[in-house]
Order: structure tokens, then C-alpha cells, then sequence
């Protein structure tokens, strides 16, 4: 276990010192921070290394084996409704207190939607209502198509008409938020236990397509999000307004202390309320179902209080270190003379910050094994991070220019739509499973607060130029994936036919030989009657 954690340690600080590097030496050069947000960022840096061992080593442990045990199980059963009830509950209770999801209900705008039995409900609660409601519809949706077999790509390609439909008549403040919902749904929680409930049923339906089965759960499960805030957006009466958080006031070290102190509790409340309903359901299902020996139960449960751990330190570090960094950050850049150069230090953050993603480990691991070493992780990894640094490029574009989200919704979104029908269905599954991995909490705490820092200092609107980073992050996998998938295509299609080729010429060989044999054979036998 400990020649485990230290290589996790190791991996980790990889992932992250990059993006702290580059956050650092903008501090020194061009954007300096104030001594607050400087220290509450560096001291951010080593928890989140911390949090985000613990959790890569608890979800191997943990999360991943509980996700393939209930998954297994469920088709083992054979009863559709207990499947689909099941699958409903498990993406609601989930979703609604994932903690990405909180980020953004956060960074919403207090103003109430509607009132309840006397109480008013804001337009950031509702929001996370409303993509609970969507996550846990799609993926019953996402057990429907494998029970059935419905076939994955098309079945995208119509959700993906029906998404921009709902997207042409809601409001246009609802529109960049819509889509960044869809992203930051599929966090460290729900990304480890719906991708292991996808291969738990994909390993035991045995359809002869298990690795497209294995996948494409979380790229279903980002659709309801967006088609349900969408609808949202359409309900919603008169325009939501923005304000930006406050940074907070940090004049020493015990100030920074004090700040942890606070946010550390309200985290080890939300991940408990998290994986509570996880931990239930599993719990339920090892007495009347599994029946495991307690030595694999206590493995498995020692896995999660890791990813318990992780997680909270992982999010007290990402949102009290990175978030006032992030805002800081993007309102300083936006307000120099040459604000252009926010777009290739966005790029730059981008194409490094995806390493920082604890759910994007999670997948490439899942996807090389399940693959045999067809898509390595590395081959992942570089699509992913290539796509990450274009995706927060375009979204920098946007806070400087203004320009209207659909101008790159459409063409993105069609180009990925139009893969569907060129691409194995394999890399399909991957790649819509990827969008919703890639926009993490790193996206939602960083590249955000980055995104609305800047636009709040530009003076723009930040609901439709602020808001939007997300979708781009969640849009371009969709297509760096599936053209990693056309290149390996073309690339098995011409070593099938080099294979090919050498074996005819070796055929052709030995047809030759044989012909020569047989020729030899002839005029012995001649030879042999004429001595005779």
C-alpha cells in the first residue's frame, strides 16, 4: 500500500506543479497577486497534490469495485424494473450532491426561481434540481440501450438535434450555463461509479460488444443536464443577473489558517452526503445480493473512506486555494494593455490543467484495460490535453471579443456529429465520455472563476461570455477522441492490408515452391521409367 500511495504521490505532483508553475511565474512577471490570494494558492497546491493521492488510490480501491459489483449484479438479477429504479435513485442522490455541481449552483445568481410551500428556491438550487433530475433519466436511459442494444451513435445524434432545439428557445443567459452543466455533472464522484457500473454490465451481458457497451454512460448521462436546464432557462421568468464572489481579506498566515478551518467542515459534509447514498445502496446490496467475504468488504471500505479523504482535502484546496487564484488571475490579465495574451495563457493553462482532473485518471486507466492496450493512456491523455488547451482558448476568445457561444456550439457539435457515422463505435463511446470527464472540478474552480474574473473585468456579460468555458472544455474531446479514432482506423485498416499483402506474397511463395516441387517430382519420375 505504501509503494502504492508513493508512486500516486509521484504521478500527482506531476499533474499539478505544472499549472502551479505557470499560475506562479505569471505572479512574478505580469500579474502579481496580493499576498492573500498568493498564499492561500500555494498552500492549495500541496493539499491538492494530498487530496488528489488519496483519492486516485481509494477509487482503485473503492469506488471502481463497488461501481462493477452493483453493475454485475444488476444484470445477474434479470428484473428490469429493480435495474432501472435502481439506476434512477443512484443518479439523483449522487448527482445532487456532487460536488462540481455545487461549485457552479454557487456561482449562479441568488435570485429566487419559484417559491416552494412558502420558501424560496433560487435559481442556483434549481439548477442543481433540475440537472439531478436529467443525470439520473439519462442514466436509465444509458441501461435501457445496453439491455437492448440500441445502437450508441445514433442514438447520440438525436439526443445532440433534440439539445440544440431546447437551446434556440431558452433564454440567452441560460444558454452558456445549460451547457456547462452538462460538464461539470460528471465529477470525481459519479465518473469512477457510473463508468464501473457501465463495465460491470457490459462484462456480463456479454453482447459481443463489450467494450462499446463499457462506455458512453457518462456521455449520455451529460446530455440530460443541458436539455434540463434548457428547459429551465425557457420557465424562467424575467433576466438572472451575476455578481462575483469576494476575494477573501488575508493579511497573515493565521488568516489563511482561519480560511481552511472554515471550508473544511463544509466539505466533509458535502462528500458525505455524496457518497452516503452509494455506501448505502452497496451496503444493501452486499446483505441481501453480494454476500463478498468481510475481508473484500473491509478492502473495499478502507477504499472509500480514502476517496472520502481525498476528496475533501482535494476540494477545500481546489475551492479556497484555486478559485480566488483563478478570478484573480483571469480580472488581472483582462485588464493589461495587450488583454489578448489571455488566449494563449488560457491555452497553455488548459493544456496542463487536465492532468490536474481526478476523473480523467480514472477513465484513461479503465479505457486502456478494457481496450487491451488498443488506446493506451498516453494516446488518451495527449488527445484530451491538445483538445483542453483549443477548448480554453476558444472560451478566452469569447470573454474578449463577446462573440455569440453558438458561433462555436454549431460547427463544433456538427463536426463531432458528423464523426459518428466515419468512427469505430468504441472511440464514439470514449469520446462522449470524455467531454463530461474532462470538465472537472479543476474546470469549475479554476477555469471558471479564470473565465468570469476576466470577463467581470472587461465589463461584459458574464452569464453569456463568462459562463461557456465548461461546454468548450466538455465540447472539444468529442472531437480530439473521435479523430484519434479515425487515425487508428486508417492506421488497423493499412496494417490489415500490409498483413495481407505479406501473406499472399508468402502464399505465393510457397505456391511457387510447390510448382517447383511438383515440376522436379515430374521429370524424376520420367527419369526413374526411362532408366527402367
Amino acid at each position: 500500500m505504501v509503494k502504492e500511495l508513493l508512486s500516486k504521490l509521484k504521478e500527482t505532483s506531476v499533474a499539478v506543479l505544472p499549472v502551479a508553475g505557470i499560475v506562479f511565474l505569471l505572479h512574478l512577471t505580469i500579474a502579481p497577486m496580493s499576498f492573500g490570494v498568493l498564499s492561500l494558492f500555494l498552500s492549495g497546491t500541496f493539499l491538492l497534490i494530498i487530496g488528489m493521492t488519496l483519492f486516485q488510490l481509494g477509487s482503485e480501491v473503492g469506488m471502481t469495485p463497488i461501481g462493477n459489483q452493483i453493475g454485475s449484479k444488476l444484470v445477474e438479477l434479470k428484473n428490469l424494473k429493480i435495474f432501472l429504479i435502481t439506476a434512477f435513485l443512484l443518479g439523483f442522490l449522487v448527482t445532487i450532491a456532487e460536488p462540481d455541481l455545487q461549485v457552479l449552483g454557487k456561482q449562479m445568481p441568488e435570485q429566487t426561481m419559484f417559491t416552494l410551500f412558502g420558501t424560496d428556491i433560487s435559481v442556483g438550487q434549481t439548477l442543481i434540481y433540475m440537472v439531478a433530475f436529467g443525470v439520473a433519466l439519462f442514466l436509465t436511459l444509458a441501461v435501457i440501450r445496453v439491455v437492448f442494444g440500441f445502437d450508441l451513435s445514433r442514438l447520440f445524434f438525436m439526443l445532440y438535434i433534440g439539445v440544440f432545439v431546447l437551446a434556440f428557445f431558452t433564454k440567452p443567459e441560460y444558454l452558456a450555463v445549460s451547457f456547462d452543466s452538462g460538464g461539470v455533472t460528471t465529477g470525481p464522484i459519479t465518473v469512477p461509479f457510473i463508468l464501473a457500473l457501465g463495465i460491470g454490465i457490459a462484462s456480463v451481458k456479454n453482447s459481443g460488444d463489450s467494450e462499446t457497451d463499457s462506455f458512453g454512460f457518462v456521455g449520455l448521462c451529460s446530455v440530460g443536464p443541458v436539455m434540463a436546464v434548457a428547459i429551465m432557462g425557457m420557465l424562467a421568468k424575467g433576466s438572472a443577473s451575476y455578481e462575483s464572489a469576494a476575494i477573501p481579506e488575508i493579511e497573515n498566515f493565521g488568516d489563511v489558517i482561519t480560511v481552511y478551518l472554515r471550508a473544511f467542515p463544509v466539505f466533509f459534509e458535502e462528500v458525505a452526503l455524496a457518497l452516503s447514498p452509494i455506501i448505502a445502496v452497496y451496503l444493501f446490496f452486499q446483505v441481501v445480493y453480494l454476500k463478498l467475504p468481510k475481508i473484500s468488504l473491509i478492502k473495499t471500505l478502507i477504499g472509500v473512506f480514502y476517496t472520502y479523504i481525498g476528496l475533501v482535502i482535494f476540494l477545500t484546496a481546489a475551492n479556497t486555494g484555486f478559485m480566488p487564484a483563478g478570478s484573480f488571475m483571469g480580472g488581472a490579465l483582462a485588464n493589461l494593455d495587450f488583454n489578448w495574451i489571455i488566449i494563449p495563457i488560457g491555452m497553455l493553462v488548459g493544456f496542463f490543467i487536465l492532468m490536474a482532473e481526478p476523473a480523467v485518471y480514472v477513465l484513461t486507466v479503465q479505457v486502456e484495460e478494457v481496450t487491451d492496450g488498443a488506446i493506451t493512456r498516453k494516446m488518451m491523455m495527449t488527445a484530451l490535453m491538445i483538445g483542453m488547451s483549443v477548448s480554453v482558448g476558444m472560451a478566452m476568445l469569447r470573454v474578449i471579443t463577446g462573440i455569440s457561444i453558438w458561433y462555436l456550439l454549431i460547427p463544433g457539435y456538427a463536426i463531432a456529429l458528423g464523426l459518428l457515422f466515419f468512427v469505430p463505435k468504441v472511440f464514439t463511446a470514449i469520446a462522449f465520455d470524455s467531454g463530461g470527464v474532462a470538465s472537472g472540478p479543476m474546470t469549475a474552480t479554476f477555469l471558471l472563476p479564470f473565465a468570469t474574473g476576466a470577463c467581470t473585468a472587461i465589463g461584459g456579460n458574464v452569464l453569456m461570455d463568462g459562463f461557456g468555458v465548461v461546454a468548450m472544455v466538455a465540447m472539444t474531446p468529442l472531437v480530439a477522441i473521435q479523430i484519434l479514432g479515425a487515425v487508428y482506423a486508417i492506421k488497423s485498416k493499412r496494417a490489415k492490408e500490409e498483413e495481407a499483402e505479406e501473406l499472399a506474397e508468402f502464399y505465393g511463395d510457397i505456391e511457387e515452391e510447390i510448382e517447383e516441387y511438383q515440376l522436379d517430382l515430374k521429370y524424376s519420375i520420367i527419369e526413374l521409367d526411362y532408366n527402367r
